[in-house]
């Protein structure tokens, strides 16, 4: 029998990873990583303003060097010529102004340093006065265009960054001809698009960020958006009216890219999703399990029945869609600002004398200061997570809010702030980093709640991505919190897996993507569950969690 293989691309936050998977069994033959080398060095963003922005030639280069290096890792050369399919997921919403001819303006020389040409990536918060005035601006309309997104557009969402940029830099916005996710961007470039309207978009992106629904006909009128800024007008006609499945080919592989590759024009391009669809499905997502794809930020995914799903609407999420995760379901998301993003930044400030002290002391070389850093910052988190763990906890322990990035689900507002309190002189770090982790299950169990409240039941939890592999403390801590079992994925990279999935239903290797999960999952290695004596604690404490959080929520400046 011959074999036949499937590539999929993940592209993260800091990273891109492929992986080459045979499509037979789902068996991982090689993968590669490549570490986008601006975005590493902080180019063209501005932390303190929120404002993070990533360059396209991070992905292209990333794209050609991690897929060639997979090939060349498998050690057989007759594998590229079995290669049947590739498939993308991206963070989102990260959207970037192309031209006609759908080429990122930062890929021209005349916008090569200037961020507002390049993708505005998922946690830029620089528009949020931009969502606000969209929230005001649909209450004025008859037909509540905010309905499949959760009644609240976010500011890291498709049309607020896309008004930002457009008032904030004049010369992009006269070049700018149309606003694209780069989830659809790859698949169009691999496929050797010259033409931006002729870009496949996902309806995971157009439904979930860009307020797209059948039920709409597409994308709201063009008087909703030229009503809220005269800057929208005539947009929507350059930007789209029919979405697509990650079941299905966005086109082949273009004779540069299978060059570039070594691979065959034969290759099919699979229509791009986001990372946390693809990775739901990786991770051999159910119906009414949410699925939570745990890295930097969470994205937590749940699929049911369209038929079961009827005409509930749940408020506050991050969008439901028809077909958006699984082709026939209804896909919904939701999701938490800062996750592992919440512990990097507590690491990062005890990081501090490290970096900026260590480097000044004198008499020590310079290998020794890296060794040094090096030592402690890989073994910072394993040890506060080792003390924090075996500390007693009581209603009155130390409490945090997790909102350092601002809060996604329930209810997006990105104004809002994180906060720690209760603390005394007998706080410490390990201290601190436990209410810390329980304020990201906290927030983690007012999501499930929101969910249950609105009608969808949530039968139990997939845990998937790098927090739920190495972090068992974090994992039994959710598991006490949520009362409820969460199953851990075996597989590393369950979006790039995902993705492989995708690629495999796209090159109709499979008729239908359940058919994929079914036959390339991986399955479960762990399930964590609570703790009777811990949930009744975590019980009282998760009340007064809401009861700080509503207090701060009231009192925002």
């Amino acid at each position: 029998m011959n074999k036949s293989y499937v590539i999929g691309v993940d592209y993260g936050s800091d990273s891109v990873r492929s992986v080459l998977v045979d499509a037979e069994n789902g068996n991982e033959i090689s993968s590669s990583v490549f570490y986008y080398p601006r975005w590493k060095k902080g180019e063209f963003c501005d932390a303190a303003s929120s404002q993070f922005r990533q360059h396209p030639l991070d992905y292209i280069e990333g794209l050609e060097t991690t897929i060639k290096d997979c090939l060349q890792k498998a050690g057989d050369q007759t594998i590229g010529k079995a290669v049947k399919a590739i498939s993308v997921d991206t963070t989102g919403s990260t959207p970037v102004a192309v031209n006609a001819a759908g080429v990122p303006l930062s890929l021209l020389e005349e916008f090569a340093d200037n961020p507002n040409a390049m993708f505005v990536l998922w946690k830029d918060h620089t528009s949020v006065k931009e969502a606000q005035e969209i929230n005001d601006h649909a209450k004025k309309f008859d037909v509540d265009y905010l309905q499949y997104v959760g009644g609240i557009y976010s500011s890291e969402w498709f049309w607020a960054k896309l008004l930002h940029v457009l008032r904030a830099d004049e010369k992009v916005r006269q070049a700018l001809y149309t606003w694209v996710e780069h989830c659809d961007y790859i698949p169009f470039l691999l496929t050797g698009g010259t033409d931006a309207s002729a870009i496949r978009r996902s309806v995971c992106a157009a439904g979930h960020k860009s307020l797209w629904a059948a039920e709409f006909g597409g994308l709201p009128p063009n008087t909703f958006f030229s009503d809220l800024d005269p800057l929208l007008d005539g947009l929507t006609d350059r930007l789209f009216t029919d979405a697509y499945t990650s079941a299905e080919a966005a086109g082949n592989l273009s004779e540069e890219w299978a060059t570039r590759l070594g691979l065959s024009t034969d290759v099919v391009v699979g229509v791009g999703a986001f990372d946390c669809h693809m990775g739901a499905v990786g991770g051999q997502i159910e119906p009414y399990y949410l699925s939570k794809v745990m890295g930097t930020s969470t994205c937590d995914m749940l699929v049911a029945p369209k038929e079961e799903v009827a005409e509930t609407l749940v408020r506050g999420i991050c969008g439901q869609v028809d077909g958006s995760i699984i082709p026939g379901m209804i896909g919904m998301e939701a999701g938490q600002s800062a996750f592992g993003d919440a512990y990097a930044w507590f690491k990062q400030i005890l990081m501090w004398p490290v970096a900026n002290l260590l480097a000044e002391a004198q008499g020590i070389a310079e290998d020794d200061i890296a060794k040094i850093t090096d030592l402690i910052d890989g073994q910072l988190i394993p040890a506060l997570s080792k003390k924090a763990e075996a500390l007693p906890v009581t209603a009155s322990s130390e409490l945090a809010i997790d909102w350092f990035n601002g809060r996604r689900t329930p209810d997006a507002d990105q104004t809002l702030k994180g906060a720690l309190l209760g603390l005394h002189l007998g706080t410490d770090a390990p201290r601190i980093f436990r209410a810390i982790v329980e304020a990201t299950c906290f927030g983690a169990k007012s999501i499930v709640d929101r969910f249950v409240e609105q009608g969808i039941p949530v039968k139990g939890l997939i845990g998937l991505g790098g927090v739920a592999k190495k972090s068992p403390y974090i994992m039994q801590t959710m598991a006490d919190v949520m009362n409820m079992p969460i199953r851990i994925h075996k597989s590393e990279q369950t979006c790039a897996i995902g993705a492989a999935m995708f690629a495999a239903t796209a090159a109709r290797l499979y008729e239908k993507v359940e058919d994929a999960m079914h036959a390339m999952g991986q399955g479960f290695e762990k399930t964590y569950e609570p703790r009777p004596e811990m949930v009744q604690i975590y019980a009282t404490r998760y009340n007064r969690y809401k009861e700080v959080g509503g207090f701060i929520e009231s009192s925002k400046a």
